[in-house]
């Protein structure tokens, strides 16, 4: 069943998301299953990923979403996706959007990037209204259909949008230009009132793809919406399109209105706020200007942005009594399971190691070995012998033992290309093999008769040490008693009277 044309978004909306940034994507999801819908997100836009699919949670079940390189790949495969929640960067966005108002099945674009050139903006916005699509945006944190649909992180954390009770419909039609107001203004409009049926933030640059009356013109259309709240800022005119419009008698629901920045007038000269439109050129672009235009159409305008909660719940209340608002009956809200990762953090949950290492941590800041930083290891010059003694005996080693090792180190290095383990390794290299084939064929050539089985060779002669033999009982044991040649004895070139020097 076709929408009508002043809801964009209900529980049936799918959305195709451009970038693949995955706490937004989750946060959408998990909104899906806090108010009960299946998955908003059927499709991922990442030109350079290379995988297909992508794992997330839709509650404690993990789900697949496919990933495409384009819009229009993805607006093939899901035609039944008719919003694109366009997180791409401010040098794509323009070109992502254009390519997407060029797909027939897409409707809605929403644009978070900040400083897209104001002229790419005009073309958007213009180029969407020839072909009677909408663009929320851009520079906007996107909007919420309440229990229905939430765009990327609009409403903030799941317990922010319970207690703004953004998870099920209310009375009230929202628009902003800020996305962090308009999660205020949803909180104030919980506290005061019933909630919102949808709220949109426009985005806070000049020119956005869509604007205040735009919206306001759909609120007035939807039943569901009794009363709307219009929160602009200093800069632009675009309130003054609303204020000509309640004088037209287009919009007759109640409007709330205020315009922030009303402080701009103590400053001298013109002051730059923090969006790129919230700058006054002139007189009629002031806050203050705008606020008295919009009372006089006949706006409910507050004296100041403190008195919204008493104006808010004032006009509740009246539709209230007129019977125009009814009650609510609040919906069971499920558990959200936490992520792991958050939640170990916090100190709520713990797990058992699989991997144990006790010589060194890479887990903090600077990895350490033995609990000394790396960063000391090279300021104070530890040598390789230092090194190993923490990492293989858990200690720092007094200089004469770092001294020893690293004299061992030196004379027992492998002296060239003649022995059997190199020998061997070159013949496997020349024969075409690669690099860790060559290296393995030398290794595995090392056996108890390998002229360095140095640690065969170490095991016997502690053995004979200990026992107390001299060179010809120790000789005649291992013939007679052991039965095999000694370990590590393989070059026969040295002698008592030509000694190898490093022994």
């Amino acid at each position: 069943m076709a929408r009508p044309d002043y809801i964009l978004f209900d529980r049936d909306t799918k959305a195709i998301f451009w970038n693949l940034n995955r706490n937004a994507i989750q946060r959408m999801l998990d909104y899906d299953y806090l108010v009960g819908r299946s998955p908003s997100i059927v499709a991922i836009v990442a030109p350079t990923q290379s995988r297909k699919f992508e794992k997330f949670f839709y509650g404690t079940q993990e789900i697949m979403v496919p990933i495409y390189r384009s819009t229009t790949e993805a607006a093939e495969e899901h035609p039944e996706a008719d919003v694109l929640v366009n997180f791409a960067s401010f040098r794509t966005a323009y070109d992502v959007t254009v390519e997407a108002l060029n797909i027939p099945t897409i409707r809605t674009i929403a644009i978070t990037a900040e400083g897209i050139p104001e002229r790419l903006a005009r073309d958007m916005a213009a180029r969407a209204k020839s072909m009677g699509k909408w663009i929320i945006g851009p520079a906007t944190v996107g909007g919420i259909a309440a229990g229905a649909f939430r765009i990327g992180n609009a409403g903030g954390t799941l317990e922010n949008i319970v207690k703004s009770k953004l998870h099920r419909p209310g009375s009230c039609g929202l628009v902003t230009r800020s996305g962090g107001l308009f999660n205020e203004l949803s909180n104030i409009i919980a506290r005061n009132a019933d909630g919102i049926v949808e709220g949109i933030a426009i985005g806070g640059d000049r020119f956005p793809g869509s604007d205040f009356l735009d919206h306001l013109m759909r609120f007035q259309k939807n039943p569901a919406v009794k009363y709307m709240i219009m929160l602009g800022e200093v800069g632009g005119e675009l309130e003054y399109r609303v204020a000509e419009a309640i004088k037209r008698g287009d919009i007759t629901k109640p409007v709330i209105a205020w315009c922030i920045g009303t402080i701009a007038k103590h400053f001298g000269g013109e002051v730059q706020f923090g969006h790129a439109g919230a700058k006054a050129g002139a007189d009629r672009e002031t806050a203050d200007a705008k606020n008295r235009a919009l009372k006089e159409a006949g706006a409910i305008v507050p004296d100041s942005f403190n008195d919204f909660p008493e104006v808010i719940r004032s006009v509740y209340e009246e539709l209230k009594a007129k019977g125009e608002i009814g009650e609510i009956e609040e919906p069971e809200v499920p558990p959200i399971p936490e992520d792991y990762d958050k939640a170990r953090k916090a100190g709520k949950v713990r797990r058992p190691t699989h991997f144990i290492c006790t010589i060194s941590d890479d887990r903090g800041e600077e990895a350490t070995y033995c609990g000394v930083p790396i960063s000391e290891v090279v300021e104070k010059g530890y040598s390789i012998a230092d090194v190993i003694g923490l990492l293989w005996f858990k200690r720092k080693f007094p200089s004469w033992a770092s001294q020893f090792i690293d004299m061992v180190l030196k004379i027992v290095a492998d002296h060239g290309p003649a022995v059997s383990g190199a020998h061997n390794a070159k013949v496997t290299a020349r024969a075409g093999k690669d690099l860790i084939s060559s290296l393995v064929t030398g290794l595995l050539t090392i056996g108890p008769r390998f002229g360095g089985a140095i640690d065969g060779a170490a095991k016997y002669f502690k053995m004979a040490k200990e026992k107390g033999m001299d060179p010809f009982e120790f000789v005649d044991y291992m013939k007679k008693v052991e039965k095999k040649p000694i370990p590590g004895i393989g070059h026969r070139i040295k002698s008592t009277k030509n000694p190898d020097k490093r022994v």
